[in-house]
């Protein structure tokens, strides 16, 4: 199964991934930067396992974040 690998801490909060994928991703109104809805944080990052048929929708948040903060592992 997929994971998104999200590093925060590093977001900008354009809303990029909250554009291609809003069904994975917010923005917080406490800081204006992303969240990944439903994420576990693992030291100073957040995972999402995710059904291989979500995966090209967030394979856009990652090409299209500007920061690169976004990853997605097999």
């Amino acid at each position: 199964m997929p994971k998104i690998m999200f590093y925060r801490e590093k977001c900008i909060g354009c809303n990029v991934c909250v554009e291609e994928a809003s069904r994975f991703w917010e923005i917080s109104e406490e800081d204006g930067k992303s969240n990944l809805k439903n994420s576990v944080k693992k030291k100073n990052f957040y995972v999402l396992e995710i059904d291989p048929v979500d995966k090209e929708d967030n394979l856009k948040a990652v090409e299209n974040c500007p920061v690169g903060i976004i990853k997605i592992t097999e």
